[in-house]
């Protein structure tokens, strides 16, 4: 199984703020490398309790509107029992229920099936954390 499995972990600088951070080019790169024209699943993991993985339209304003009903859902303030950090953290740690830690997608010739608008981000609402990490792996 070893040469059907392969497994990475990416270091992402999110910053200060809450960020989309797209994915897409690291998993392209990631799956030209180990993939070899093979088809299979990516799978993109975030272990982490306050961040998830998306895929949604970037560059066109999707990724603000996003953010911006994440901050409908999930207002940073003081409603939250979990408490340490910053205010209104505890919805960070709620976001993984909305935004799952996870996706898995398809590889077909060793390239990521996605459709014509979409892109594989991180969502990180988490200002008190500005590096990530993430764990791409490929099952042939």
């Amino acid at each position: 199984m070893a040469d059907r499995f392969r497994s990475r972990l990416i270091d992402v600088s999110t910053g200060s703020a809450e960020n989309v951070h797209d994915l897409t080019a690291d998993c392209a790169a990631f799956l030209r490398e180990e993939a070899a024209g093979r088809d299979g699943l990516l799978n993109v993991f975030v272990p982490h309790a306050t961040a998830g993985v998306a895929l949604i339209e970037t560059g066109a304003g999707s990724d603000d509107d996003l953010l911006a009903a994440l901050r409908d859902l999930l207002p940073a303030d003081d409603r939250w029992r979990h408490r340490h950090g910053s205010r209104g953290h505890g919805r960070d740690h709620v976001l993984p229920a909305f935004v799952p830690p996870h996706a898995t997608l398809p590889v077909l010739g060793g390239e990521l099936e996605l459709g014509t608008w979409q892109s594989v981000v991180l969502v990180d609402t988490n200002g008190d954390n500005p590096r990530r990490q993430v764990r791409l792996s490929f099952l042939g």
